[in-house]
């Protein structure tokens, strides 16, 4: 699995890409948040209902919303997603990456680096980016800080399955 990055194709996706989007984002929870959010709700993460969300975000032309895919001989492999801030305190020009995944099996092989920076290319000087990660996941905390993100002191709680998960926004720019 992507051992040699030159294979590997980084593209805005498509409404084509939508169930195979939703398998990755199926599969990286339940490999990222085993023992974090309650076995039972990540078990009945249905990927059919993802699909159909990602379809219709696809889809619609209204969207402000960028969509990228990573894919390694045709199979996606990864994806990320940024358009406007969301939080309630945001900045109008500022930006918010919604999601950056890979499959399981391409961890660790460098395609969250060329995601991220992907995603980051075009985001004009000075604007400000931020994302929200749990503070569960060292990992994911670890390589947002490695692009130049740093914890910005907000936090909020999302439940998940009756359990309460702990974010944190990381700030760049």
């Amino acid at each position: 699995m992507v051992d040699d990055l030159t294979d590997m194709v980084i593209r805005p996706a498509t409404d084509d890409d939508a169930r195979a989007i939703a398998e990755v984002h199926v599969a990286s929870w339940r490999q990222a948040y085993t023992g974090v959010i309650d076995e039972d709700y990540l078990a009945k993460l249905d990927v059919s209902a993802r699909a159909a969300w990602w379809s219709e975000l696809l889809d619609s032309s209204n969207t402000t919303t960028s969509v990228w895919v990573a894919q390694d001989e045709g199979r996606v492999v990864g994806f990320a997603s940024m358009g406007p801030s969301l939080d309630e305190d945001a900045d109008r020009s500022g930006l918010q990456i919604y999601t950056i995944y890979l499959d399981p099996s391409a961890w660790g092989h460098g395609i969250a680096r060329e995601l991220m920076r992907t995603v980051l290319a075009d985001v004009p000087d000075g604007v400000p980016v931020t994302l929200w990660v749990p503070a569960a996941n060292e990992r994911a905390r670890h390589f947002y800080r490695r692009h130049g993100f740093a914890a910005d002191g907000v936090e909020r709680v999302e439940e998940f399955g009756g359990d309460q998960l702990r974010e944190m926004r990381y700030r760049k720019g």
